[in-house]
C-alpha cells in the first residue's frame, strides 16, 4: 500500500479522494489550516497535517516518505479578485510543487478544470490540444491556466507531474451544485440564452477516478479530460437536480444581450455557453472509464438529500 499527501483534502473532491484512498488501504496524509478541517479528514482515516498551502516550509516535511502528493486546494470563488486567487489558485500551487520536490515525492497529481482554457469562446469538442488561456479576462481562468502551466512545467526525470481535468464536478455534498440550487431558489440565477445548450459534467467519484488514475497512469508532464462519458443539456440537468433540492422559485429566461451586460464572467461562461470535451486521451492512456452512471448519480444525490432533510 502507498503513502498519499493531499491538498484540500477537506474539500468536496477532496473528501471523496481521501475516502477512496482509505478505503484501497493507503495511508493519507492531509494539509489543513483549521480545525473543522482537520476533524473533517481525521473522521475519512486520514491524518490531518496543519499548515498554510503557500508556504511550503511549514509542511513539507510531514509530506516526506509519500508516493504521491495530490494537490486539489485552490481558490473556489469564481468572484473573488485577482490577488485572492494569485494567492491561493498560483501561490498555493508553486509552494505545493516546491514542497513535492524538497520531499522527494516522485509523482504529482494536480486537480485542473476547463476553466483553464475559458476565454469568451465556448468549447466544442476540445480535447488537450487546446491552449490554456492565462490571458482570459476572468481572473478565475486566467489563474487556473497559470496554476496548470506551473504544474506541468515543473514535469521532471524523478519528478512526475499530470494534470487532471474534471468539468462541472456534482454528487452528493457538491459545493456547486449546492450553490446553484440555493441562488435559483432566493431568484438570483437565470437561464443564459435560454440554458438549452449541450455540456460535460463529472460526477464526484469520476473525478476522484481520473486522479487516481493519473497517479498510477499517468504520462509525467500531460493533461486529461475527465467526463461522465454522458453529455446532458444543461438547462435539463440543473431542472433535476433543482427539483431535488425543492427548489420551488420561478426562474427567469435571460437573453445574451442582457447576460453580457448583468452576468460577470466566468459565470456567464459556465452557465451560458456549450462545453463539450472529448476524454480520449484519458481513455486511451489512463485505461479511464466512468465509475458511477449518470442514473446512479442522481440516484446518489437524491438519497443523500433526503436524509438530509432537504
Amino acid at each position: 500500500m502507498a503513502q498519499a499527501f493531499v491538498t484540500g483534502g477537506s474539500g468536496f473532491i477532496g473528501r471523496a479522494l481521501v475516502r477512496r484512498l482509505i478505503g484501497e488501504g493507503h495511508s493519507v496524509r492531509a494539509l489543513v489550516r483549521s480545525g473543522a478541517s482537520a476533524d473533517k479528514v481525521a473522521a475519512l482515516g486520514a491524518s490531518p497535517v496543519r499548515g498554510e498551502l503557500a508556504e511550503a516550509a511549514t509542511w513539507q516535511e510531514a509530506a516526506a516518505g509519500s508516493d504521491v502528493l495530490f494537490h486539489l486546494a485552490a481558490e473556489t470563488d469564481i468572484a473573488a479578485d485577482r490577488e485572492r486567487h494569485e494567492q491561493v489558485t498560483v501561490g498555493g500551487t508553486r509552494a505545493a510543487v516546491d514542497a513535492a520536490r524538497a520531499a522527494s515525492v516522485p509523482r504529482f497529481v494536480h486537480c485542473g478544470s476547463e476553466a483553464a482554457l475559458l476565454a469568451g469562446d465556448p468549447l466544442l469538442e476540445a480535447d488537450e490540444t487546446a491552449p490554456l488561456r492565462p490571458d482570459s479576462e476572468a481572473a478565475y481562468c486566467a489563474v487556473k491556466a497559470v496554476a496548470e502551466q506551473v504544474v506541468l512545467d515543473a514535469n521532471a526525470p524523478g519528478f512526475a507531474t499530470v494534470s487532471i481535468r474534471p468539468r462541472f464536478v456534482w454528487g452528493p455534498g457538491s459545493i456547486l451544485t449546492d450553490g446553484l440550487a440555493a441562488a435559483a431558489q432566493a431568484g438570483q440565477f437565470a437561464w443564459v440564452g435560454g440554458g438549452r445548450h449541450t455540456t460535460d459534467v463529472t460526477y464526484v467519484d469520476n473525478a476522484v477516478e481520473g486522479l487516481v488514475l493519473g497517479w498510477r497512469r499517468g504520462r509525467p508532464g500531460q493533461a486529461y479530460f475527465v467526463t461522465d462519458g454522458h453529455r446532458v443539456v444543461l438547462r435539463e440537468f440543473l431542472e433535476t437536480l433543482f427539483a431535488l433540492y425543492g427548489v420551488d422559485a420561478p426562474i427567469p429566461d435571460l437573453d445574451a444581450e442582457t447576460a453580457a451586460r448583468e452576468v460577470p464572467v466566468p459565470a456567464r461562461w459556465f452557465v451560458g455557453q456549450p462545453c463539450v470535451l472529448r476524454t480520449d486521451k484519458a481513455v486511451a492512456e489512463l485505461g479511464y472509464r466512468p465509475v458511477v452512471a449518470h442514473a446512479a448519480g442522481l440516484a446518489a444525490v437524491k438519497n443523500a438529500l433526503a436524509a438530509d432533510g432537504a
